[in-house]
């Protein structure tokens, strides 16, 4: 007897990179294949010298743009994207409360590589922390290589 895994809610961080929009895709396939709901976040890195809830004017038009981006690429599967933006001095423990908040079932996360560490704090934070399973996407090896070889 075969078991299908499916996921009601699947919860992507945004960033302004290929690999977000890669996870992005992901994400809209598989909630299209299963009648998932996805929830976008974009974190805004609130500087500890700074309240919380400080004014960020620049980071949170960025915030808005990328999850005004997520919803649109969505809507072209068909998918409706809900959009938040979080805030948080850290976008890894950021993006964690979001997925106990939500009761998350699948986080889908787009990363790079790098030189000194299998992926970044933000994703290895995820990976550590997160109460749900994590799809990590990341470019193969070879995309790497010929980035630092240019």
């Amino acid at each position: 007897m075969s078991r299908t895994i499916g996921y009601r809610s699947i919860l992507v961080p945004l960033a302004d990179n290929a690999e977000t929009e890669t996870a992005l895709d992901v994400a809209c396939r598989l909630a299209a294949e299963h009648g998932s709901s996805i929830t976008a976040v974009a974190v805004i890195e609130v500087p500890s010298v700074l309240p919380l809830a400080s004014h960020m004017l620049e980071e949170e038009a960025d915030a808005k743009l990328l999850l005004r981006r997520a919803e649109a690429f969505g809507e072209s599967y068909g998918i409706r994207v809900v959009g938040r933006v979080a805030r948080g001095r850290e976008a890894g423990p950021a993006i964690v409360e979001e997925v106990v908040a939500r009761n998350v079932e699948l986080v889908v996360i787009g990363a790079r590589r790098g030189r000194q560490r299998t992926f970044g704090r933000t994703v290895e934070t995820v990976l550590r922390r997160s109460p749900c399973r994590v799809l990590v996407i990341a470019p193969p090896a070879a995309a790497i290589a010929a980035r630092t070889a240019a």
